[in-house]
């Protein structure tokens, strides 16, 4: 916790996308948000954030050149709040089939599915989440939940980590949870008011398992 009583935020810095815009959302609702590869400050953080913008396999293949692959793992079972977003959702699970021969963090099992021919890809745009249960991540956000999404894969809606999806030629997932873990499809930063809602949700998570 700094001296501030801002938790400490480490978000993970590979050097793909625009790292830096989930950075400034995460200051914006009270977070000490650091972007960094720096693996003693990631140790120390409080919560860690794994945002992601591109292709599946340049992002695993750029986070594994940084050594942040397994940082991250070690990040989503130590207790501390973890939130994946977008690809950085993606990522935490076994592959995907848009990069077929890239292998994922394997956080959670499953693989990553194409978005269906009966639909525009990729999916851009703002859409209606659907919130399956109580989740503090959503617990602050009054129905309805719009957020913006930009992606053509996605994990089956019935996996048992979704908490929301999102309709889109049939339901997506939308969101997942286990434990401190969550990861987002959408990109909370991009989605406005609401958004920085969820990430106000996360960054209290992260100051409540440090006041306790």
């Amino acid at each position: 916790m700094t001296h501030d009583d801002r938790p400490l935020v480490a978000v993970l810095d590979y050097g793909i996308g625009n790292l830096r815009s989930a950075q400034k959302a995460l200051e914006r609702v009270g977070a000490n948000a650091q972007l960094t590869s720096d693996h003693g400050l990631i140790a120390d953080s409080d919560a860690v954030v794994l945002p992601g913008v591109g292709a599946f396999g340049a992002c695993m293949a750029a986070l594994r050149d940084q050594g942040l692959d397994e940082v991250a793992v070690a990040a989503t079972s130590d207790g501390r709040p973890f939130l994946g977003v977008c690809v950085g959702m993606q990522m935490l699970f076994e592959g995907s089939d848009e990069s077929p021969g890239a292998t994922g963090l394997g956080v959670l099992p499953g693989r990553l599915r194409l978005l269906p021919d009966t639909v525009k890809r990729p999916q851009m745009q703002w859409n209606l989440v659907d919130v399956r249960r109580p989740s503090q991540l959503f617990a602050a956000i009054e129905d309805p939940v719009w957020m913006y999404f930009v992606h053509s894969y996605a994990v089956d809606s019935d996996h048992p980590s979704v908490i929301a999806t999102c309709d889109y030629g049939g339901p997506v997932a939308a969101a997942v949870e286990r434990g401190s873990l969550w990861a987002t499809q959408f990109h909370p930063e991009k989605s406005g008011f609401v958004g920085l809602e969820l990430l106000r949700g996360f960054v209290d998570a992260a100051r409540t398992r440090v006041g306790a």
